[in-house]
């Protein structure tokens, strides 16, 4: 497997409060990852980066090979912690936008998806349910043909039925040479999907393993694990 994300001496700050601080780490390919931490830990933060959206402090972020910027917009699906398309638009004219602004963008599975929950191409996003214009993003994001999928608190304020629409459409529709990061404060929901797992607090890395090392050195879940370290 190639090296996918790679972070160098990471360091964000905002004034005087430090977010980030000089993360080193490095990912690879085919991988579903767990970016685990408690609210406020950095999570978000390194998210915004990665995407180009936020630049750091010091240090440097990679996305196979390339520092954020047009480059990475072509490999990276990005799905923020919150809604953040034109509700006043139809269904059918974000997936046309999206085909518009992403080469690896695929309409018919989008409306494969979209037409196995039974929502219509003409509805407006503003008409639909919480739980469904939740189903609607992350359908999108799912529907591209990236190299990194990275989703920031998919499961976050949403019903248990939701929860497991998410979790289930995230394992059968992503690149399987693709990695997918998964910011996350809820561990016990994801840890079933998880290769790895990197625990973030205060802006550190605290811990970065794969699920079946932590099963085999530790003798705990990664939930159990992640209360013990945050004490939970």
């Amino acid at each position: 497997m190639s090296e996918l994300l790679r972070c160098e001496n990471l360091t964000k700050d905002y004034g005087g409060f430090r977010a980030l601080n000089g993360i080193n780490l490095s990912l690879e390919s085919g991988k579903i990852v767990g970016l685990l931490g408690p609210n406020g830990s950095g999570k978000t933060t390194m998210i915004k980066i990665l995407n180009g959206l936020l630049t750091p402090t010091a240090g440097k972020i990679y996305i196979n090979g390339h520092e954020p910027g047009v480059e990475t917009k072509k490999i990276v699906a990005y799905l923020p912690d919150n809604i953040y398309l034109g509700t006043w638009m139809s269904v059918k004219q974000i997936v046309d936008l999206f085909a518009d602004f992403y080469a690896d963008f695929r309409p018919d599975l989008a409306y494969d998806m979209l037409g196995r929950l039974g929502i219509s191409a003409e509805v407006k996003l503003k008409t639909l349910s919480k739980g469904n214009k939740e189903k609607v993003c992350l359908i999108l994001v799912m529907a591209r043909n990236a190299l990194l999928y990275v989703l920031d608190e998919p499961i976050a304020g949403v019903d248990p039925a939701t929860r497991d629409y998410v979790i289930s459409t995230i394992i059968n529709n992503y690149n399987p040479q693709a990695s997918v990061l998964i910011s996350t404060h809820l561990i016990s929901d994801i840890e079933q999907v998880l290769d790895e797992v990197i625990f973030i607090n205060n802006g550190n890395i605290v811990l970065q393993k794969t699920v079946d090392e932590i099963r085999e050195e530790n003798g705990k879940s990664v939930d159990e694990l992640f209360r013990e370290v945050f004490r939970w």
